[in-house]
């Protein structure tokens, strides 16, 4: 049996993404933005590698896990949202193929930002009922979005070079 094919292997890497999630978001590169709890980090980055090596179901749950925990110590208040978003971002990317970087790949952080873009906003109109503050939600998140689609891409050159997914059966 393959090594993809494996639930135990996936859920294992999803639980390391996970982790790494959680620590990229709240600590490493958290950097807090405005005035309702929002901040920039890496940690989108790494769901965006998440979901270019796992199954769409454990990139997700890894997403929705490591950014709820994250949110859970660092912004509390969003934590649900955080959740549903980080699930619907890996959406637009695949797994498939033995390169990070596919075309498809280079693409889906720009379709990424716009569904996290727009999560955050209805969210932050749900949670603190400011609508007209949609110039600054959709600023912040593009901020957001830049630095974890050069994140990712960085990081996925770079394990394109050594041969990352081949090695990891992924």
């Amino acid at each position: 049996m393959e090594r993809k094919n494996s639930r135990i292997y996936n859920m294992a890497l999803c639980g390391v993404f996970a982790a790494l999630i959680t620590v990229f978001t709240a600590y490493i590169g958290h950097v807090p933005v405005g005035v309702n709890g929002g901040y920039v980090h890496f940690g989108d980055g790494l769901i965006y590698l998440a979901a270019a090596i796992l199954p769409m179901p454990y990139a997700m749950l890894a997403g929705a896990i490591g950014g709820g925990i994250a949110d859970l110590l660092t912004a509390p208040a969003w934590a649900i949202a955080t959740v549903m978003i980080k699930m619907l971002i890996v959406i637009p990317f695949s797994n498939k193929g033995n390169k990070i970087v596919s075309k498809r790949n280079i693409v889906a952080p720009v379709i990424s930002y716009f569904i996290s873009a727009t999560g955050y906003f209805l969210a932050e109109a749900l949670l603190f009922g400011t609508k007209t503050a949609i110039l600054t939600s959709f600023s912040g998140s593009l901020v957001q979005s830049s630095g974890s689609m050069i994140f990712f891409l960085m990081l996925g050159v770079t394990l394109d070079r050594v041969g990352f997914k081949a090695k990891m059966g992924a």
